[in-house]
């Protein structure tokens, strides 16, 4: 049988040498700013087009107000003719804006479709007309369905266009 064991017998456990977290070859540390500096690219660029957009952003929120006030009948009309107007401002509003401040009719709706990587209603620059310059009470009567759609049509556009770089 052996004795018991004496406290004051035991030692310390030697500490495991100290390991550097710096990199011990050229390679690695060539290898951590390759990728630092492409980390810093990307954002950098998510920055330049988180910037660009931002007349988008805005676009969209004035959209939102609209579609909002569209609920309300005593607004609906004044609501429904700023939305030619708030596309027209929006293709001015980008990067690179196009010739599009004279366009009407067929050249408006070409150019909304040219720069629409989705199909966009035939009809919808004429339909964007008639929202401008209808009589208020043609506005009055139109279906709910079309109303609609013409603002589903509006975010799709607003949301996907094309922008020049």
């Amino acid at each position: 049988m052996n004795p018991p064991a004496n406290i004051s017998q035991l030692q310390d456990l030697p500490l495991p040498t100290a390991v550097s977290y710096w990199p011990q070859t050229w390679g690695w540390l060539a290898l951590l700013l390759l990728l630092l500096a492409v980390g810093l690219g990307y954002a950098g660029r998510g920055l330049y087009r988180w910037r660009r957009n931002r007349y988008r952003r805005a676009a969209l929120a004035e959209l939102s107000r609209l579609a909002l006030a569209l609920t309300e009948p005593a607004q609906s009309v004044a609501a429904l003719r700023q939305l030619p107007e708030l596309l027209k401002r929006t293709a001015l509003s980008m990067p690179k804006p196009p010739d599009v401040a004279s366009c009407s009719g067929q050249a408006w709706q070409q150019f909304l479709q040219a720069s629409s990587p989705t199909r966009l209603p035939d009809d919808f620059a004429q339909q964007l007309a008639l929202l401008a310059y209808a009589p208020d009470q043609q506005l009055q009567r139109l279906p709910t369905a079309q109303i609609k759609q013409l603002l589903a049509s509006s975010r799709l556009w607003l949301e996907q266009h094309h922008v020049a770089v």
